[in-house]
């Protein structure tokens, strides 16, 4: 494997390569696409943090936990929560912010605070050619380049090798809270998180897992200062009142090892069979679980994001048909990865974009992806 030490190395490696590079981060996520390992592991090190301005910056390489180690000191965080995909996955490594970046990866706050990529001030990257590109700024009021930097945020390597990035961050929690209902249907589940997540009271999380222990569970998280918390979810409680009966849950140390769970997709973990991840529009998302017929379900962000458990080798897709969505392989044997695609197969005109931008980035195709 390749290991440059610095953004100048990676960029010669990248000018030197003769055939296809596989690029990775932590090696946390998979399945990886062939060619010659190259990963930016080597690149490690915050160079700017900056707690007034709420922004940090942080090579690729730099450890997603020792970024939140640093943010606690001073009250602060990663708003967008990114996975862990360790558990569900059964890979080793260490996830990095490179990786999340590349991927745009997200957890149960997307409903509220937007994705990986809203939370990007500005990156640094090493094109297909080798060339060093900067784009976007290091705080919220100098983001020359910030649609580039959105456009390379998600594109998984294929335009280029994320060497650096800008984060806004924010202000941590004092307190939070989980109004919980037990025995929904899906459908009215989803009815329920949609309600919640159109009022006032700024719920930062809404999940529901039909095949929780004790039965079908509903949690809705609210977050901020302890009295906020408070009066927020017992109005909220007043607001639900059609769609079933509420209890608050109140230890925060519980409610938030129960996130960590629903942002990892616990419920899934030491469970044979593929893995699949659905995005949707929630008013479509019990249905789509239903036309799935799969083994095990999960709604995270309100309904918008359907977790799936099939049997080994499923054709999801194919047992969709048409939809307003897509779906995406997360967890297969490599030969199912290999026949039924990673990402969604992208309609002709989009495919045109995709290559267009592509050739641009990396003409000779040597960052496999």
């Amino acid at each position: 494997m390749i290991r440059p030490g610095s953004e100048a190395e990676l960029a010669q490696a990248i000018r030197d390569a003769d055939a296809p590079l596989s690029l990775r981060g932590g090696g946390t996520r998979g399945p990886l696409p062939e060619g010659t390992a190259i990963t930016t592991a080597g690149l490690t090190g915050i160079t700017l943090h900056d707690p007034a301005a709420l922004t940090l910056v942080a090579r690729a390489g730099t450890p997603v936990e020792e970024i939140e180690a640093a943010l606690a000191e001073t009250n602060q965080r990663l708003a967008f929560e990114p996975m862990d995909h360790r558990a569900l996955l059964g890979s080793t490594g260490t996830p990095t912010i490179g990786g999340v970046v590349a991927a745009n990866v997200s957890g149960p706050r997307r409903v509220l605070v937007g994705a990986a990529r809203d939370h990007l001030l500005g990156l640094r990257f090493v094109d297909g050619k080798g060339t060093i590109v900067k784009n976007g700024g290091r705080v919220m009021k100098n983001v020359t380049g910030y649609d580039l930097a959105r456009l390379v945020a998600g594109s998984r390597g294929a335009l280029g090798a994320i060497t650096e990035v800008a984060l806004k961050v924010l202000p941590g929690t004092e307190s939070c809270a989980c109004l919980v209902a037990r025995g929904l249907d899906d459908a009215a589940a989803v009815r329920a998180m949609s309600a919640a997540l159109g009022t006032p009271f700024e719920v930062t999380g809404a999940a529901h897992d039909p095949h929780a222990a004790d039965g079908p569970r509903t949690v809705l998280r609210i977050e901020g200062f302890a009295a906020s918390v408070a009066y927020r979810a017992k109005a909220l409680i007043e607001a639900l009142a059609p769609h079933g009966a509420w209890a608050i849950e109140d230890d925060a140390e519980a409610v938030r090892a129960e996130w960590r769970g629903i942002r990892d997709v616990a419920a899934f973990h030491g469970t044979a069979g593929d893995v699949w991840r659905v995005s949707v529009r929630p008013s479509e998302a019990a249905e789509i679980a239903a036309r799935a017929d799969a083994d095990q379900v999960f709604y995270d962000w309100g309904g918008g994001l359907v977790w799936l458990r099939l049997p080994e080798a499923t054709d999801l897709r194919a047992r969709l048909g048409r939809y307003d969505g897509h779906a995406t392989l997360v967890r297969a044997a490599p030969e199912t990865h290999a026949r039924l695609h990673t990402l969604q197969p992208e309609p002709p005109a989009l495919q045109a974009l995709t290559r267009g931008l592509r050739d641009k980035f990396d003409p000779r195709g040597i960052l496999a992806a």
